[in-house]
């Protein structure tokens, strides 16, 4: 055995234990200060949560409530700006920015500006929105689609309902995604990726509502092969 594999395997010693405790010592009022700096910011983000944040996500929610009644009864008007003193969406964005209400509040505020045909606006709002459930984040995502679609954006469209199909992987949203893809796809006159999102549409969901009639899609595509 050489010197140098010898060496390589010498054994830690006292010594070196010694080297790095004698760092601690040298060094002890630096590593006190740093712990103590990560306790108060530990703690300061305690308070953050306790103190701020959670009192403004109460008032939020109960502040939006009326926004989503004028939501669901399609006053998307009332929606957006408020009546009544009640503020809408935009406000709660603009006034509880960092809280869960906010957030939401994206998402309902995208829709009420689709339904509107401020299709810009829908885009803007909806992509605002964080969400990681796969109901509402998806129906975010394909409805992003469907406003690039009304702004004959065709491939940002395909993008986002390729999205919202994954993003749902479940057997309601999922084909209703697909389809709108495979149409977006005719629109483009790209037959063969129409066709094999029809037929994966079928394939993967075949219980679905859309797939009771999409051979007749497939056919029609197929056709234009």
């Amino acid at each position: 055995m050489s010197k140098t594999q010898a060496n390589s395997k010498a054994p830690v010693t006292r010594n070196d234990f010694g080297q790095s405790g004698k760092f601690v010592r040298d060094n002890q009022k630096s590593l006190v200060f740093i712990a103590g700096a990560i306790v108060l910011m530990i703690l300061l983000y305690l308070g953050y949560q306790k103190l701020y944040l959670a009192p403004r996500e109460e008032t939020a929610n109960k502040q939006m409530y009326v926004a989503q009644d004028f939501w669901a009864k399609k006053e998307w008007d009332k929606a957006i700006k408020g009546d009544a003193g009640y503020p809408g969406f935009e406000k709660i964005i603009a006034d509880y920015s960092n809280t869960k209400a906010a957030n939401l509040a994206y998402y309902y505020l995208g829709i009420a500006y689709l339904n509107k045909g401020e299709f810009r606006k829908a885009v803007e709002n909806l992509t605002n929105y964080r969400g990681s459930d796969s109901m509402v984040a998806a129906e975010a995502l394909g409805s992003t689609g469907d406003a690039y679609v009304e702004m004959k954006d065709y491939d940002k469209a395909e993008t986002y309902f390729k999205k919202a199909a994954d993003k749902a992987s479940n057997k309601f949203l999922s084909p209703f995604y697909l389809k709108k893809l495979g149409l977006v796809y005719e629109a483009e006159k790209q037959y063969k990726d129409a066709s094999d999102t029809y037929k994966k549409l079928k394939s993967d969901y075949p219980e679905s509502n859309e797939a009771q009639n999409i051979d007749a899609y497939i056919a029609r595509v197929d056709a234009q092969l």
